[in-house]
């Protein structure tokens, strides 16, 4: 009993020091498989320790039915006084042969990517992120208005060590 309960501890404390700069994670579904470009995913921020440094990243699922290699998104990252910055974002979903990148068995691949290196949160309040995709086909000006084969989107913040 004192083993199973002593294995029980060292799992939690190695599970839990693996999650340990991570101090934001969600992640908002893209209803149906099809993401309308009217669909802005929103996501609140509050209670970011102001001093710290720390690393953002955009989270993306997508399927087997997602038809590109890459992904341009349009985010908004609105601060708690109303500054707001606005980057287009472009991230690489495949490789050159077709095969996906990121991580997952099965149809479903999750991709961990860059969107701000050491930013320091330096305004107590809540920030909001908006993400949004910019999809267009080569040599159309209009946008895709639904695009196929995003799952789900999220947003993730670690604390730099």
């Amino acid at each position: 009993m004192h083993r199973i309960l002593l294995a029980l501890v060292v799992c939690s404390m190695f599970l839990l020091s693996c999650e340990e700069g991570l101090i934001y994670s969600e992640f908002q579904p893209i209803s149906q498989g099809t993401w309308d470009k009217d669909d802005i995913k929103t996501f609140s921020i509050s209670e970011v320790d102001s001093i710290s440094s720390f690393q953002m990243f955009v989270n993306v699922r997508n399927d087997n039915s997602f038809p590109y290699s890459n992904l341009f998104l349009i985010t908004e990252f609105e601060y708690p006084n109303g500054e707001t910055f606005i980057d287009t974002l472009e991230y690489e979903m495949a490789l050159p042969n077709g095969q996906w990148l990121g991580k997952g068995y099965g149809s479903i691949k999750e991709n961990k990517l860059w969107y701000k290196e050491n930013i320091v949160f330096p305004v107590n309040g809540v920030y909001t992120l908006r993400i949004g995709h910019a999809m267009r086909k080569n040599g159309s000006v209009d946008g895709i208005i639904e695009l196929p084969g995003i799952t789900d989107i999220g947003v993730e913040i670690e604390k730099l060590n």
